[in-house]
C-alpha cells in the first residue's frame, strides 16, 4: 500500500486491536491463501442485519459486515492515520472546500464468487451518493449539510447534476463542500460515501443488498460475504483478487450467533479452539475456572469512543409494556421526566460502578466507566482535553457539578447526598403540579441476555435504594430480544418507543469531530427517537426541557470553521448543557472488557471514528497467532504501539500540507 499520503486523526485513543508485530513468544499465524482453519478468525455476533445496504443503513449490525467487503476512498491504518484505499492520492483546495481524489486503476468490482465484474470508477461514487439521497439514507445527516447543493436536491429544489460531486474522469472524483471541514476525510470511511456500480444496481432493483443474499452485492473490499443464516452463522472469505491482498492476513471469517444467555459459552468455545477471541463475563458461574485456566492470558481492552447511555423518554406515546395501572401514573411519570431536578436525581442515584460490575466484575468495573457522552479525550484544545473544557463550563450551572470528575475509568456521578437533594427539589415542584408518587419508570430488557438482566436489576436496586421506593419504582420488563429491539433501536417512529428509561442506547462516532455526537440529538436529528423518545423539530416536550437552547449552542459551535480550539470550546459548552440537563446518563464505553484472544496485539486498524475500525469488526491487517496472547505481552505491545503511534501521527501531521493545492 502507498503510505506517503496520510492524515492523522487528532485526539484518538487506543481500541482493542492495532499493532504490526507480535510481542508474544508464540509464532504469528500469517499464512496467505491457505484453507487451514487455524487461519480463520472465529468470533460471535449478537444481532442480525436488517439488510446489507451500506449506502442507507446506520445500524452497526449492517456496517460491521459491509465495512469488510466494501472499500471507500480512505481507510485507517494501525496507528489511526487515514491512508489510501480506493483513492490512491488526494488534494484539497486552498479554501478547504474542494477535495479531489485520484482513484487507483487496479480497483475492481467482484461478485460474491470472486468473478471480476467491472472497474471501480469515479462515477460509482456519484451513483452511490445519489442512491443514498434518493432512498433517504439513515446517514444523510453526515453529508447533507456538507456537500454543496445536496440538501437542496433532497428537498427537490435542484437537479442532482448541480450537487457538489462529479466524476472529472474515470479515475478522478471531486467533492465541493459548502464550508471547509477539517474532518471531511474521516467521513469517507462511512458507508454513505462508498461507491456502487450503476449497472449492477439497476439490474438488482429492489433485491439490492438483501440481508441473507450475498449475491445481491458487488465487492471491492478485502473479503467476500459467502453466507448469512439468521440467528446462526455469517461467513466471509478473503477476496483473492483484492488490490491490497498482501495486507489481508486472515483467510476466512466465521461469526456465530450468540444470544448472551450462557455467559460461560464464549470462554468455553475459546478453550476448545472454536473462537479466536472471547469476551469474558466475570459474574458468570464458570469464571473462576476461566481465571484458573487462563490466569496469564486475560487482557482488558482499552476504552474506545463508543458510549452507552441510559436515555429518558420525554414524550412517551405507547404503553404496551408497562406496569402503570392508571392514566394518573402515566401523567405523573411524564411530568417527572420533564423535570431537570428529577432527572439529575436519577443520575446521581445510579451506582454505575455496580452496573458495570455486572459486565466486568467488581475488580474490572472501573475499566468501562464513562462520565460524558463525548469521551473526555476525544479532541484537544491547546493543552486542555475536551473533558477539561466541559468541566469549566458545567460548573456554572450549579454547585452539584463543582467536584465531579469527568475522567474515564471511575464513577464521577454517583452521589447519594446529591441525589436526595435534587429529588427533594423535584418532589416539591412535582407535588405542586399534582404528581402522584411513587413515580413508576418502565425499562425493557432482553430476558435471554443474562448480563443485561443483571445490569438492569443493578440500576433498579441502586436508584430505589437511594431515592426510596415510596418515591421511585423501576419496573423491569423482561422481553424477547426481538421485542426489545422493536420498541427501542428498531422502532419505526417515536410512537413505538415503548419505555420510560432505556439502556438500549449508545453511539459510536462517525467522524473525528464533536458534532458527530451532538448533532444527532438536536430536534430533527437522527437519534432523538432512540435516545429521547421524540421525532421532528417541533416537539412540545423537547421545547419544555430546553433543547432549543441546546440546538443554539450546537449550531454556534458548528459555525466556527477556522479556529479548532474555539470550535471545541463551543462544543464543550453544548456538552456541558447536555450534562446538566441529565437527559442522558453516560454509563460505559463499548470496550474495556476482559478478553481472551489469539489476535496479534494491535495488528488491526485503529480509529475512534468511522466504520472500518470498530473492535473485532474490521479484519483487514489483522494477524492471528497460534497461542493465546499473554497479559504481559499485550501490555508490552500496547506500550510499544503508543510510542510508534505518536511518531506516526506526528509524521502524518507534518505531511498534511502536501494535500493543499
Amino acid at each position: 500500500m502507498k503510505q506517503s499520503k496520510v492524515l492523522a486523526l487528532a485526539g484518538v485513543t487506543l481500541l482493542a486491536a492495532g499493532f504490526l508485530a507480535a510481542c508474544s513468544g508464540s509464532k504469528p499465524n500469517t499464512k496467505s491463501g491457505s484453507s487451514d482453519s487455524s487461519n480463520t478468525f472465529n468470533y460471535i455476533y449478537e444481532t442480525d442485519p436488517e439488510n446489507l445496504n451500506y449506502l442507507t443503513s446506520s445500524k452497526a449490525a449492517t456496517t460491521d459486515l459491509t465495512a469488510n467487503v466494501i472499500d471507500g476512498l480512505l481507510e485507517n491504518d494501525q496507528y489511526g492515520n487515514l491512508v489510501p484505499s480506493m483513492a490512491e492520492e488526494w488534494t484539497v483546495s486552498p479554501d478547504g472546500k474542494t477535495y479531489t481524489y485520484k482513484l487507483r486503476k487496479n480497483a475492481k468490482w467482484y461478485t460474491s464468487e470472486g468473478e471480476e465484474y467491472a472497474d471501480v470508477t469515479a462515477e460509482d461514487f456519484v451513483t452511490g451518493l445519489k442512491y443514498a439521497a434518493d432512498n433517504k439514507s439513515e446517514t444523510l445527516y453526515l453529508v447533507q449539510d456538507s456537500v454543496k447543493g445536496l440538501k437542496d436536491y433532497i428537498s427537490g429544489k435542484i437537479d442532482f447534476s448541480e450537487v457538489g460531486i462529479k466524476a472529472v474522469d474515470d479515475h478522478t472524483v471531486e467533492y465541493t463542500l459548502n464550508e471547509p471541514e477539517s474532518f471531511w476525510n474521516s467521513k469517507t470511511t462511512m458507508g454513505i460515501l462508498y461507491p456502487v456500480n450503476k449497472d449492477f444496481l439497476k439490474n438488482q432493483g429492489d433485491k439490492f443488498a438483501q440481508a441473507t443474499d450475498p449475491t445481491s452485492l458487488l465487492y471491492n473490499g478485502p473479503f467476500l460475504l459467502k453466507s448469512l443464516t439468521s440467528k446462526s452463522e455469517i461467513q466471509f472469505e478473503k477476496n483473492p483478487n483484492y488490490w491490497d491482498k498482501e495486507n489481508v492476513h486472515v483467510d476466512a471469517v466465521k461469526l456465530s450467533f450468540y444470544d448472551g444467555q450462557d455467559q460461560g459459552k464464549p470462554a468455553e468455545q475459546f478453550s476448545q479452539g472454536a473462537l479466536t477471541t472471547a469476551r469474558l463475563f466475570p459474574t458468570s458461574a464458570t469464571y473462576e475456572k476461566v481465571e484458573k485456566d487462563f490466569k496469564d492470558n486475560i487482557v482488558y481492552t482499552p476504552q474506545d469512543a463508543s458510549t452507552f447511555l441510559v436515555g429518558t423518554n420525554i414524550d412517551r406515546q405507547s404503553y404496551n409494556h408497562t406496569a402503570k395501572t392508571s392514566e394518573a401514573q402515566k401523567t405523573s411519570t411524564k411530568k417527572a421526566l420533564l423535570n431537570k431536578d428529577f432527572r439529575q436525581a436519577l443520575t446521581f442515584a445510579f451506582n454505575r460502578e455496580s452496573y458495570a460490575s455486572q459486565i466486568n466484575g467488581k475488580d474490572g468495573a472501573d475499566k468501562l466507566l464513562r462520565n460524558l457522552y463525548i469521551p473526555p479525550t476525544f479532541v484537544q484544545a491547546g493543552d486542555k482535553s475536551f473533558g477539561d473544557l466541559v468541566k469549566e463550563k458545567v460548573v456554572t450551572y450549579g454547585d452539584e457539578w463543582k467536584d465531579v470528575d469527568f475522567s474515564d475509568g471511575q464513577d464521577g456521578l454517583y452521589n447519594e447526598n446529591k441525589a436526595k437533594a435534587e429529588f427533594a427539589k423535584a418532589k416539591e415542584a412535582l407535588k405542586a403540579d399534582g404528581v402522584e408518587f411513587p413515580i413508576h419508570l418502565d425499562i425493557p430488557v432482553d430476558q435471554t441476555a443474562t448480563s443485561k438482566v443483571q445490569r438492569v436489576q443493578s440500576l433498579k436496586q441502586s436508584i430505589e435504594k437511594t431515592l426510596g421506593t415510596d418515591n421511585v419504582v423501576i419496573d423491569v420488563h423482561q422481553l424477547s430480544k426481538d421485542e426489545v429491539t422493536n420498541i427501542t433501536l428498531f422502532a419505526p417512529s417515536a410512537a413505538e418507543e415503548d419505555w420510560d428509561i432505556s439502556d438500549n442506547v449508545g453511539w459510536s462516532p462517525d467522524y473525528q469531530d464533536p458534532s458527530t455526537y451532538l448533532d444527532v440529538i438536536k430536534p430533527g436529528g437522527e437519534n432523538t427517537k432512540t435516545f429521547l423518545g421524540f421525532d421532528g423539530t417541533d416537539n412540545a416536550a423537547a421545547k419544555q426541557v430546553g433543547l432549543d437552547e441546546y440546538t443554539k449552542l450546537v449550531d454556534e459551535a458548528g459555525a466556527e470553521k477556522q479556529d479548532l480550539n474555539k470550535r471545541y470550546e463551543k462544543y464543550a459548552a453544548a456538552q456541558a448543557w447536555l450534562t446538566d440537563s441529565a437527559l442522558l446518563i453516560p454509563v460505559t464505553s463499548r470496550t474495556g472488557r476482559p478478553t481472551l484472544t489469539k489476535v496479534v496485539p494491535f495488528s488491526a486498524p485503529f480509529a475512534w471514528s468511522g466504520a472500518k475500525a470498530r473492535e473485532a469488526a474490521s479484519y483487514k491487517y489483522m494477524k492471528l497467532q497460534d497461542e493465546p496472547v499473554t497479559t504481559k505481552d499485550y501490555n508490552s505491545a500496547q506500550e510499544k504501539w503508543n510510542k510508534e503511534r505518536a511518531e506516526s501521527n506526528k509524521k502524518a501531521q507534518e505531511e498534511l500540507a502536501d494535500h493543499v493545492k
